[in-house]
């Protein structure tokens, strides 16, 4: 069995971003040279996610949205963990949008649905963080 390990790292200029990484994770698996088994991504940090979904740029702005009635930045003094910090909705908003995706490696190619991509979703932005990719098979 083959194991891959690629680290990708993004710095976002904005505090909440949703960017799709899915050539990114293709390229890795193509340096892998896994033709079956498993790629899984996974955000290394406690506000960001990696998720999939559609690219579609009014679904993003709704996601926006939704998260922000669901876990608004401000006022910041309304989470117990924004002692010396204002990110306590980042931390919410990674729990809704998940951690890791895990997805089937067939035939060389990442195995998805219609319109999937692989997204990266970054909640408290405006600093390094990484995502790991992760890719084993035959």
């Amino acid at each position: 069995m083959k194991s891959h390990t690629r680290e990708l790292w993004f710095e976002t200029k904005k505090r909440l971003e949703f960017i799709d990484i899915t050539s990114l994770v293709e390229a890795a698996l193509a340096e892998s040279g896994v033709k079956e088994g498993l790629c899984l991504v996974n955000a290394m940090h406690i506000t960001a996610s990696v998720f999939i979904n559609d690219n579609e740029s009014g679904l993003h702005a709704d996601f926006a949205a939704w998260l922000e009635k669901l876990a608004p930045h401000e006022p910041v003094s309304a989470y117990r963990h924004n002692v010396g910090e204002d990110n306590g909705d980042a931390h919410l908003k990674r729990q809704l949008f998940g951690r890791e995706v895990l997805v089937a490696v067939t035939e060389g190619q990442l195995h998805f649905g219609p319109w999937e991509r692989i997204f990266y979703g970054e909640f408290d932005g405006r600093r390094r963080k990484r995502v790991l990719v992760k890719i084993i098979g035959e």
